[in-house]
This record gives C-alpha cells, structure tokens and sequence, in this order.
C-alpha cells in the first residue's frame, strides 16, 4: 500500500466537480426542485413541461460556453426569496443530490480523506445546494458559486466569474496557495470539458464518466477513466 500524502510530509489536495462527477444531476434539477416546490402540484406539472422546452436552449449554450450557461441559466433564480430557498438545501439533498449520488464517489472520497488529502468540491453549482453534500461526505473546503441577494431576494446575478473552465483552475490555484498545498502530488475529478483545465492543473487528473470530449483528452494524454454509477436505493450504500 502506498503511504498517504500526510506520511510523505506533504499536503496534497483531491478536487472534485460536483454534478456528473459525484452526483448524476445538473443545475437544471436543483432549480426544478425549489420552483416545483412553490406551486400547486397540476400547475407545477405544467410549468415543468414549459420549462423543459427552455431546457434545450440551455443545452445549446452549455455546449459552446459552460461558464457562459451559468451566467444565463442563474438569472431564472431572478426574484425568488432567499431564506425560503436556503432553508430547503437540505431537503434537496435529501431529495435530489443522496438518490442521485454515484456509490463509487463516497468511496474514492474516503480514500482520499484517508489518505491525509483535503477534499475540495470545485463547482458551478451554488454554494448553498452544495453545502450538505460536502458535510455528508466529510469535504474539507467548497468553492462554489454564490447568488446575490437584495431586499431578501435573489437578483439572478453570480457574485463574481461564474465557477467553470479556466475559473476552475484559478481557484484551485488559489486554494493551493493559501493552503500550501502541493498541486503535482494532488487528484483532481471531472465529468466535462469543461473542467479539463482543472484536470490539467494537478498532477493526479482522473476523468469519470466522460463527456466524449472529455474522454478523447483523457485517452490523448493517459489519464485513468472511471465509470461509477448510481448507488443502490436499498440502504447498503448509505454512509
């Protein structure tokens, strides 16, 4: 057995995307779920089938600019109450994020811990939604992006670049700088294109379940590719 990064006498890192990475979601199903929330169920189910067309422009914006898709698809969060929403991240955990979680994640996570590295989930996804994930699988640190708020609203504005792409590596940058973490001796995790310039940012990049972009990249450059799926509904892949 290799001896973990701590017995080495170096601090390393292990990065990891959050949705198609450790979880089978997308933005998309976290925002579904708080507007569901608010209506009656049979107008709820008409505005889900309205929504799903608007959908596909996404789709279309998504493959030309990730971070580019975040800055619009955030603007329908436009209005809504910032307290109320907050107050329901752990019910979305509960409801969307666990039922959805790739039972091989949970696993390669306590690997890592294990191993003395910090656990940093690196997403696009809000602050807040992500929030009881990362308590759940014990992550050290998030970067994420956050919503602005004004007069108890969100205004559909991210705080800042939207967390994609180059944003990525940027901020996990960062995080090595601040945290005197050694970026060669450390992993990083990803589903997307989109996060390749993260991937490239570390020593230890791992593709998992590849966009086909993605996997061309990992197989041109060697990288190891893993296939996890959804755990199992029946408690055994519960922590």
């Amino acid at each position: 057995m290799r001896p973990g990064d701590a017995e080495l006498g170096r601090r390393a890192a292990a990065f990891f995307d959050v949705d198609g990475t450790l979880v089978n979601t997308t933005i998309v199903h976290y925002y579904i779920y708080f507007r569901r929330r608010r209506l009656p169920p049979a107008l709820g189910a008409l505005w889900y089938g309205a929504y799903l067309l608007k959908c596909g422009y996404y789709l279309a914006v998504d493959k030309m600019s990730r971070s580019r898709l975040n800055v619009i698809f955030y603007r329908d969060y436009r209005g809504l109450p910032a307290d109320e929403i907050r107050a329901q991240a752990e019910d979305c955990f509960r409801d969307v994020i666990q039922p959805r979680h790739f039972a091989e994640a949970a696993r390669c996570v306590e690997e890592h811990r294990q191993a003395g590295r910090d656990v940093v989930l690196v997403t696009g996804s809000v602050d807040f939604i992500v929030g009881p994930l990362a308590r759940y699988l014990g992550a050290s640190a998030v970067v994420a992006a956050s919503l602005v708020e004004a007069d108890g609203r969100f205004t559909g504005e991210l705080e800042g670049p939207p967390v994609g792409e180059e944003e990525k590596a940027r901020r996990i940058r960062q995080f090595a700088r601040a945290h005197d973490v050694d970026l060669t001796r450390s992993h990083a995790y990803g589903d997307s294109i989109a996060d390749l310039a993260m991937l490239e940012a570390v020593g230890h990049p791992h593709a998992v379940n590849p966009d086909k972009a993605l996997a061309v990249a990992a197989r041109a450059r060697g990288w190891p590719v893993h296939r996890w799926t959804v755990a199992r509904t029946d408690g055994s892949d519960d922590r």
